[in-house]
């Protein structure tokens, strides 16, 4: 049975690497037309509401008040914080750039599980994630921080900020993934974002001024909310069952997502980078999960 539930988690997993290479290259589209905090409100207000249902059917549950507040500041950094530092970062950089330094996630999660003390720094995970970053870097080649200018380097920094933010909600989120279920915990953290996310688009003028948008991009935030919400509660599942580094490092696949959609959509070529970063990636997720 606990192999089961391993397998299955690794496998939530990896649909969530998908999902969030996907939904960078979905938020490259759009984030241009509308404000970052904005566009996370949406997101986040659209994942929330395809929850709420599935909540509602298991009953309350109820949370420790020490556990509520923990509980609420990580849904404030797992979605608030960690999207809107994505958000920017994709109004400078590319989608396939941003998403290699998103999947720097896992190595920086493994330093900080080490460092906290929660998860085991062996040399096969250590091999494993370098093998995955590495792979990564061979997909994309010649834009692996290449020289850029100054708002180049502020999107790279924003990047590398959401990625950190991510890695130590992952950490953290695991005591209260073994006290409470994963449902009911993912929906309130995801409503204290979004509580703090229409605050703070409200000073983007999104509800005096509603964005004027196409109609494929409204298409493409709705697909991007509805994945997001599923993506999330996957990879909660995915964190309750399996080692924090085991989860993330799935997270390389979202740069090979980002990748193989721009062959598939935008007509580009299929590269020797790209066919060297899948075997890379998926040597990397082999060596760190057996």
């Amino acid at each position: 049975m606990n192999f089961s539930r391993t397998t299955l988690a690794l496998a939530a997993a990896a649909l969530t690497g998908v999902q969030v290479g996907a939904s960078i290259v979905g938020t490259r589209y759009v984030v241009h037309d509308i404000g970052p905090f904005s566009l996370a409100l949406l997101r986040y207000a659209i994942g929330l509401s395809c929850i709420v249902p599935f909540v509602l059917m298991q009953g309350r549950v109820r949370f420790a008040r020490r556990d509520l507040f923990a509980v609420l500041v990580l849904g404030v950094g797992q979605f608030a914080v960690l999207v809107v530092l994505l958000n920017l970062g994709l109004q400078f950089i590319s989608s396939t750039r941003a998403a290699l330094l998103f999947a720097t996630l896992p190595l920086i999660t493994m330093v900080v599980a080490a460092m906290l003390g929660s998860e085991a720094l062996t040399g096969r995970k250590t091999l494993g994630v370098a093998m995955t970053i590495a792979g990564v870097a061979a997909t994309l080649g010649e834009n692996l921080l290449v020289d850029g200018g100054r708002d180049e380097w502020l999107g790279v920094a924003a990047v590398l900020g959401s990625a950190l933010c991510g890695a130590l909600c992952s950490v953290f989120y695991r005591p209260y993934l073994r006290r409470y279920p994963t449902l009911p915990l993912a929906a309130l953290a995801m409503l204290a974002s979004v509580v703090f996310l229409a605050v703070a688009a409200g000073f983007e003028g999104i509800f005096m001024h509603p964005p004027s948008l196409s109609a494929s991009a409204w298409a493409i935030i709705v697909a991007i909310g509805v994945s997001s919400g599923v993506g999330y509660m996957l990879w909660l599942w995915a964190l309750k069952h399996a080692s924090p580094t085991h989860v993330t490092v799935f997270l390389s696949l979202s740069p090979l997502t980002a990748a193989l959609l721009g062959v598939g959509l935008l007509g580009e070529s299929l590269t020797p980078g790209v066919v060297l970063g899948m075997l890379g990636v998926a040597g990397g997720l082999w060596v760190s999960t057996r």
